[in-house]
């Protein structure tokens, strides 16, 4: 008696191009281009692997003006943009440090902190002299090391968010901070404030919903490629996944 065919193994899923997502998450081909005054720099640390739920590349398609560069280093803000910036102060950096909007009484959706982390004078004034943005793509800790890892942001105009609404991942990715937004949230936030143009946030936050209205279709037909989040266990304090 022969032995049996083994069974062919299936053909590799594609990947999109442009955002680097398995096809059937991708939602490319609804984006809407933005033409940005402000420029874009998204740094991303190599670790970050959540192909199905990141947002930094989707957030990039929108733009003309926007860079994703992955890496843990770079010497300069020139060099991570691969071309000459004459003043890195007139760039902002979204600040990871302990100071929150809420803590400081704050109503602006956007804050420029001093040196010591406290709400600088003349808002209006350094915010209005911005060129550009730049911001760390990954968990919290992999954020934080690109932080420490980057001296040059130091040259950088601090800046923290102080957003109206929660982030739009709710159960699918939790956020340490109340404040905590996704890559493509913040972005929405920041661009649409300092460019005074609410379409900004508002095309960035659809495109945002999309996605995730995508991930959760793709759920039922292809878990692997969508897979639900695991669920914190309060009693023990460790994380199972719910088919456990």
């Amino acid at each position: 008696m022969s032995n049996p065919t083994a069974a062919a193994p299936a053909d590799p899923i594609p990947e999109c191009p442009h955002c680097q997502k398995p096809m059937p998450l991708c939602i490319c081909d609804s984006v809407t281009p933005i033409k940005n005054r402000l420029s874009l720099l998204i740094l991303q640390h190599p670790q970050e692997q959540d192909r199905a739920l990141g947002t930094a590349r989707l957030l990039a398609k929108h733009f003309a003006d926007a860079t994703v560069r992955v890496g843990l280093s770079w010497s300069s803000l020139s060099k991570a943009l691969a071309r000459p910036v004459e003043n890195a102060s007139h760039w902002a950096v979204l600040y990871l440090g302990s100071a929150r909007a809420a803590d400081l009484e704050a109503e602006d959706e956007i804050l420029a902190l001093n040196r010591k982390g406290e709400v600088a004078e003349n808002q209006r004034s350094i915010l209005g002299k911005l060129e550009g943005v730049v911001l760390l793509d990954g968990t919290w800790s992999q954020a934080k090391a690109l932080w420490w890892r980057n001296p040059w942001m130091l040259k950088c105009q601090r800046v923290i968010l102080n957003p109206a609404h929660p982030s739009r991942y709710g159960r699918l990715r939790k956020e340490p901070r109340k404040d905590g937004l996704s890559t493509i949230e913040a972005a929405a936030t920041i661009l649409a404030s300092l460019e005074k143009r609410p379409d900004i946030a508002e095309t960035l936050n659809a495109s945002f919903e999309r996605m995730l209205t995508r991930y959760r279709e793709v759920q039922a037909e292809m878990p692997e490629l969508a897979p639900k989040p695991p669920v914190k266990d309060r009693r023990r304090g460790v994380r199972r996944s719910k088919r456990s």
